[in-house]
């Protein structure tokens, strides 16, 4: 009979508070045994920490760097010309993004080494850490303030600093390592949704502060989504859904720019020359590069017809220059991600890796349809960069960091996917997996049956 460990939360320690350390298992949970039960569980402690990783998933590894390398490649030549216009310097924008990937490739390799499981113990300090990068970039002269928005910390000459960015991964990891410490709680509404709402709305007020509702949107979507597959209560999604809905309708009513945006959205045409030419353009751009695209460097409509050609609307820019395969290969890449994302999530070890690895993976998807989306004129533009592709060092950053961890993730596996555990057993019912025999075979049943029908 199989356990499903995974499904049982620790008991390291009493904290359960939100933003408190989350329950895991302890040094001093060991110390209380005694004799040979101590010494047993000391030396799977030892054993689990030397124990060797598999080999990387290199078509992960591989869909992450192609992505990585196809954003250098497109951010360069849809920015060269607003980076003549700004800095005097073609090549200002690709630069800074080339900088990012530097750093973000030093992350990527070191998180794929690190055992992610560090991270469970980490979740409370990296947590605390994000709130306070998010609070210092309300702090006059330390926030940058950009296009109507403050969401950088700019310190001198040193290149600003995005921490919405970087509160993506850490609640990912925080809400990862709360849930697992929970386990079942969660269907409780006193120790389930209700910590959970005050978690996501404190992260979500410090962001609409600055004001980014794409971020909010974004992160508190991927909370919800991990939030569910670690086994919430229908009704309690029902009324987390419910509720979300109508407070993200009072924060879009509220923020005039949030219903700007949607009056564009149905009436673009009419303001084609002011608030609709953006989404006008972004369409068009994509749209006429056809089948094979109109050669690459060789993007008209990145000459100032299309806004934030580098940032926003790059996946129309490679619309326009590799055409409809160009970007199937892009949407491809992503469909690779997250299909081995969600394969490493299902092989990890434990409850904690699981739900971190399909946090990670929410994040990519539902950033990469917000954009592609938008710009597609399916949804509102939300403004959320393409992972991996738009310009902006923070988010390249924290994006190849977050790969990383789902590299340790799939290094660190099981290597198979997980049985589902059996069912409870009951000697004194007919069992459901009793192989049929002959009736000139008497089976003799040992002391120690099981009842499962296999003799052990």
């Amino acid at each position: 009979m199989s356990v499903d460990r995974a499904a049982v939360p620790g008991h390291g320690s009493d904290e359960t508070g939100v933003l408190g350390k989350v329950r895991i298992p302890s040094r001093r949970s060991t110390r209380r045994l005694e004799g040979d039960e101590s010494l047993a569980v000391g030396r799977r402690i030892v054993h689990r920490l030397r124990r060797p990783a598999s080999p990387p998933d290199w078509v992960l590894v591989g869909a992450v760097m192609a992505l990585v390398f196809i954003g250098l490649i497109f951010v360069f030549s849809s920015s060269f010309a607003i980076s003549q216009e700004l800095h005097g310097n073609t090549r200002y924008f690709a630069v800074r993004q080339l900088i990012g990937a530097g750093i973000g490739l030093v992350a990527f390799l070191l998180l794929a080494r690190l055992d992610y499981r560090i991270w469970q113990r980490l979740s409370s300090p990296i947590i605390w850490v994000s709130l306070l990068l998010l609070a210092a970039v309300l702090i006059p002269g330390i926030g940058h303030e950009e296009n109507g928005a403050t969401r950088w910390i700019q310190i001198g000459s040193l290149p600003a600093l995005q921490p919405s960015e970087f509160a993506k991964l850490a609640i990912c990891i925080y809400v990862a390592a709360w849930l697992a410490a929970k386990g079942d709680e969660i269907k409780r509404i006193p120790l389930g949704l209700a910590p959970f709402c005050m978690i996501i709305g404190l992260i979500g007020g410090l962001l609409m502060l600055e004001p980014d509702l794409g971020t909010f949107a974004a992160i508190a979507c991927t909370g919800v989504v991990m939030f569910f597959l670690a086994g919430a209560a229908l009704r309690h999604m029902v009324m987390l859904l419910v509720g979300g809905s109508a407070v993200l309708f009072a924060i879009v009513v509220g923020a005039g720019y949030g219903m700007e945006r949607i009056r564009t959205f149905f009436n673009a045409e009419e303001v084609a020359q002011a608030a609709g030419f953006q989404i006008i353009n972004l369409v068009s751009t994509l749209g006429s590069g056809g089948l094979t695209g109109v050669g690459l460097g060789a993007s008209r409509q990145k000459f100032f017809y299309v806004p934030s050609a580098h940032t926003d609307g790059v996946f129309a820019i490679i619309g326009e220059e590799t055409g409809m395969l160009g970007a199937l290969i892009v949407l491809t890449l992503f469909g690779v991600l997250i299909y081995r994302g969600i394969r490493a999530g299902m092989r990890a070890e434990d409850r904690f890796g699981t739900l971190l690895a399909f946090g990670i993976v929410a994040w990519f998807a539902l950033q990469a349809f917000f954009n592609v989306a938008g710009v597609m004129r399916t949804i509102v533009l939300t403004g959320i960069p393409l992972p991996f592709l738009s310009f902006g060092s923070s988010a390249l950053i924290a994006s190849m960091a977050a790969a990383g961890i789902l590299v340790s993730i799939s290094r660190h596996g099981r290597g198979t996917f997980p049985e589902p555990a059996d069912p409870p057993i009951d000697d004194a019912s007919p069992t459901r997996d009793a192989a049929p025999m002959r009736d000139t075979i008497k089976p003799v049943l040992s002391p120690f049956h099981s009842g499962r029908g296999d003799g052990s």
